[in-house]
């Protein structure tokens, strides 16, 4: 049985690439992965140099990462993804899926992918979720061939408006969207 071809794009939320590298063995064990970068996310940080990141998606995929609007451009009209993942997805990609604004690698990954009616997974990763992020998240829960990895507050008690995705979710979450369907629980 052929593998799952998942675009695996991640924004510039530093702080959840520890969290991604945890779950990309399971990934790459059931999906053929094509890393994705936006620009931010390929700028250093306190949590690692982007060359460290950039490389480990490299090597555990077996792909060269997509990095730039032109390299990302032909992804939709080539059909090359069955299925793309924003993770993690920051409060500012959010805002530009959810206005239509293409500006990014990640951004135009998936203009070109939802063109063509394929499924856009969305793991948030935002400290404004409950507050400046929450109109787009609603924005993005009612549009068409959109869907969420279970996401809920990483940290009531410091952090209020935070969300986060459930990594233990990412893969029942690309294969339900796959079938067209939302996974359930949407809130953890």
């Amino acid at each position: 049985m052929n593998k799952l071809r998942l675009g695996l794009a991640l924004t510039g939320s530093y702080c959840s690439f520890g969290k991604l590298a945890e779950a990309l063995p399971e990934l790459c064990r059931v999906f053929d992965i094509l890393p994705i970068f936006s620009e931010n996310a390929l700028r250093d940080s306190r949590f690692g140099p982007a060359a460290g990141w950039r490389a480990l998606l490299e090597e555990t995929s077996g792909h060269t990462a997509v990095t730039t609007i032109a390299e990302a451009e032909p992804l939709g009209p080539q059909g090359r993804l069955d299925v793309l993942a924003v993770v993690p997805c920051t409060g500012n990609t959010l805002a530009k899926l959810s206005r239509g604004v293409t500006d990014t690698a990640v951004t135009m990954a998936a203009k070109g992918h939802l063109r063509n009616g394929k499924p856009l997974v969305i793991g948030v990763s935002t400290n404004d979720g409950l507050s400046g992020s929450a109109e787009n998240i609603a924005r993005l829960l009612a549009r068409k061939n959109i869907y969420f990895v279970p996401f809920g507050q990483d940290d009531p008690a410091q952090k209020p408006c935070s969300l986060s995705l459930d990594y233990r979710r990412i893969v029942p979450a690309v294969e339900a969207a796959a079938r067209g369907e939302q996974l359930q629980p949407l809130l953890v």
